[in-house]
C-alpha cells in the first residue's frame, strides 16, 4: 500500500478587536480617554476578509488556522466568534495594544517559536486606520510582505497575488511563508462567513490560550 504524505499548511490570521461603527461614540476625561461603555466590538472588518480566506484555503486544502489577538480579556467574545467562523484555536497575548510596534513585537514573539506558512492581516484596523502592523511584522519575521491584497491563489509553494495600487493593480509571486495584509476584495463581501449554532456551540470546545508579556516602547 503507497501511503501519501499529507502536509497541513499553517495559517495564522491576527485579528484586532474594533467597536462597531453603528455604536454611539464618546470621549471622557476632558476627551482625552475613549468611553468603552455601551460600545459593541467586533471584528476588524479587514481582518474578517482575511480570516474567510484563510477559511476557503483549508476547504481546499489541508490547513490549520489559528487565530492570534493583542489585548486583554474583554477581547475573548470577539476572539470566540473567530472560531465560531472557522479558525481552528485562537491565541491571546494580554498585553495593552498601546501601539503598532507593541502589537508587532508581541505577534512576532510567538510566531519565532510557532512556525507559520502564511500569516494574513488586514490592511489596517477601522479605528486607528494606521496600516503599520502588517510591515513591522513583516520586517521583524524576515519574511515577505505584500500589501492591499485582493486576491490570492497557491500554486504550491508558492502564492500569486493581486493587489491594489494606485489607478489600478499589479500581480506578483512570492515563496512561503509570507504576510499578506488583505482587503476587500480579497474575498467578496457576500462570501464573509456568519458564525452558525453548529459553529457558535463547537468554538465552546476550541482551545483559546492565553500567554502574558509586558513589552513597553
Amino acid at each position: 500500500m503507497k501511503i501519501t504524505s499529507v502536509t497541513t499548511m499553517n495559517i495564522l490570521v491576527c485579528i484586532s478587536s474594533v467597536p462597531d461603527t453603528t455604536s454611539p461614540i464618546n470621549f471622557k476625561n476632558d476627551n482625552q480617554d475613549f468611553e468603552k461603555e455601551g460600545i459593541t466590538f467586533i471584528i476588524n472588518p479587514y481582518d474578517e476578509f482575511c480570516l474567510t480566506k484563510a477559511i476557503f484555503i483549508k476547504e481546499e486544502k489541508t490547513a490549520s488556522i489559528t487565530v492570534i489577538n493583542v489585548g486583554d480579556n474583554t477581547n475573548d467574545s470577539v476572539i470566540r466568534k473567530a472560531l465560531a467562523i472557522g479558525a481552528d484555536k485562537a491565541i491571546r497575548i494580554n498585553q495593552q495594544p498601546k501601539n503598532s510596534r507593541i502589537v508587532a513585537e508581541c505577534i512576532a514573539n510567538y510566531c519565532k517559536n510557532n512556525e507559520f506558512d502564511l500569516i494574513f492581516c488586514g490592511r489596517e484596523s477601522i479605528d486607528y486606520n494606521g496600516g503599520r502592523v502588517p510591515g513591522f511584522l513583516a520586517a521583524k519575521l524576515n519574511i515577505p510582505f505584500i500589501n492591499g491584497c485582493i486576491d490570492l491563489e497557491i500554486k504550491q509553494n508558492l502564492i500569486e497575488i493581486k493587489r491594489e495600487i494606485d489607478n489600478g493593480y499589479e500581480m506578483c509571486e512570492s515563496s512561503l511563508p509570507a504576510l499578506i495584509a488583505g482587503q476587500k476584495g480579497l474575498v467578496e463581501e457576500k462570501d464573509l462567513r456568519i458564525p452558525s449554532m453548529r459553529g457558535i456551540m463547537t468554538a465552546r470546545t476550541k482551545p483559546l490560550e492565553v500567554f502574558e508579556s509586558n513589552i513597553e516602547f
